[in-house]
């Protein structure tokens, strides 16, 4: 630790002077404090440590916001933790080209912040808004309920600067949209978890404000009339900000923990929570005509800002999930017409192996997102055991059904094991010889997303 500390001074701490937040992610997996945490303020910083660490081959262990679900930023004991959280700030910005240069330190807030006060938004969005850091939405991929009509974050990245294992710094700091000149290597990053190299800056496209928007909450006899509604309203003329998906089981859950008189009865199969951007009479006679066909069996739509935010408090209820239940969470990919068949072979497959267990639904149908969540307070056996074979069950079944392990949350050490269920062997090589070719003492987050 003496080099460390004789190459960058104050921004190392070491023992009791590390912070437990930086031991483990929301998910509390294999909380460890780590050898040493490292707040570098500039990519030269990140530089410094990055070649140190890789002449004397001690892994390091990038760290945003600590706000993952699946164990890619939890060190272990002789690791470095590198945090960029005094990186940060929106360098500039671009209002002829709707983009704006920020550190990766900056959090997911501070950037939308930065693009509303320029007149533009920027689209990705999920709750953990204020802790999470860009660099770390970029690094997983991040999603959110806007996927549906903005895309993942990778959709809205135009450059990149990223430092790699042995400490060169590459600079891809696109942005231009239009850039057609060999391999676009910023991909490489996106969605790496840091396994490849450290994000430190970033370009990223902002979108038009937001016009007119609608909030209706719909009641549905069933999974088929789900994808028929989408289609109608995407045939509407009206731009959907998002379509959440709450089965019956959610609905009543969520219902019943706000103590208040549900806004639909919690007797429907499925419920729809749309935003959608534009006219209000195109979504009117959208509505009618699904009433009519049978689609829709009760709605109810908010006129104005407090009771759009009561129907979004439904499907929010995942925030309390850690609260209320012991949550085994799965966030799932699955081809949209099969969604709604694999919601029934899941709990019936749960159901029959362990007999009286709880599960939820919900998703963003529209981008092909499931999340099932399996209650284990209702499981009498071994809670990491039986945690594992629910896992090894579950995403056997997204196999099955050429599904994703992973839709938004990423691989990380929760997931690492299962990842063979949707990726063929010959790609995985090609990320293994990939890996090696930029971290070949195998430094970066070892462990993490590959064996």
């Amino acid at each position: 630790m003496a080099l460390l500390l004789d190459t960058l001074g104050d921004r190392v701490l070491l023992g009791e002077a590390i912070p437990e937040s930086c031991f483990s992610d929301w998910t509390g997996h294999a909380a460890c404090r780590p050898l040493a945490l490292v707040r570098p303020t500039s990519s030269e910083e990140v530089s410094r440590l990055l070649r140190l660490c890789h002449e004397h081959r001690r892994a390091v262990v990038p760290q945003g916001g600590m706000t993952g679900l699946a164990g890619a930023a939890v060190p272990n004991a002789d690791s470095v933790a590198v945090s960029l959280s005094r990186f940060t700030g929106v360098e500039s910005v671009d209002r002829d080209a709707a983009t704006l240069t920020v550190r990766a330190g900056t959090t997911l807030e501070a950037v939308q912040n930065a693009a509303r006060e320029a007149g533009f938004r920027y689209p990705v969005d999920f709750g953990a808004r204020g802790s999470c850091h860009i660099g770390g939405t970029i690094a997983t991929n991040a999603g959110g309920h806007g996927v549906i009509r903005h895309g993942m974050t990778r959709d809205q990245v135009l450059g990149l600067e990223v430092v790699l294992a042995d400490g060169r710094i590459l600079d891809l700091m696109n942005s231009m949209i239009k850039n057609n000149t060999g391999y676009d290597l910023k991909h490489c990053f996106i969605g790496a978890e840091g396994t490849l190299g450290i994000i430190t800056r970033a370009v990223l496209r902002m979108a038009p404000p937001q016009g007119e928007t609608h909030t209706l909450l719909c009641g549905l006899p069933n999974y088929k009339a789900a994808v028929a509604l989408l289609h109608r309203l995407r045939g509407a003329g009206l731009a959907l900000e998002a379509f959440e998906v709450m089965w019956q089981d959610f609905y009543t859950m969520s219902c019943d923990w706000r103590d208040s008189q549900p806004p639909l009865p919690t007797s429907h199969a499925i419920y729809v929570l749309c935003e959608a951007e534009g006219d209000a009479n195109h979504l009117e006679t959208a509505l009618e005509a699904a009433i009519e066909t049978g689609e829709v069996a009760d709605a109810v739509l908010a006129s104005n800002i407090p009771q759009a935010q009561a129907l979004w408090a439904i499907r929010e209820a995942t925030g309390e999930f850690p609260l209320k239940l012991a949550p085994i969470n799965f966030d799932i990919s699955l081809p949209i017409p099969t969604i709604g068949d694999f919601v029934e072979a899941a709990g019936e497959m749960l159901q029959q192996r362990w007999t009286g267990i709880s599960i939820v639904n919900f998703g963003h149908i529209g981008d092909s997102n499931l999340h099932l969540t399996v209650d284990g307070r209702s499981l009498a056996e071994d809670a990491p055991e039986t945690h594992h074979a629910i896992e090894a069950e579950i995403y056997r079944l997204v196999g099955e059904y050429h599904g994703s392990i992973s839709a938004e949350h990423g691989i990380g050490l929760l997931k690492r094991d299962f990842l063979h269920h949707s990726v063929r062997p010959e790609a995985m090589d090609v990320m293994r010889a990939l890996k090696h070719t930029l971290d070949p003492n195998d430094i970066l987050n070892p462990g993490k997303l590959l064996n």
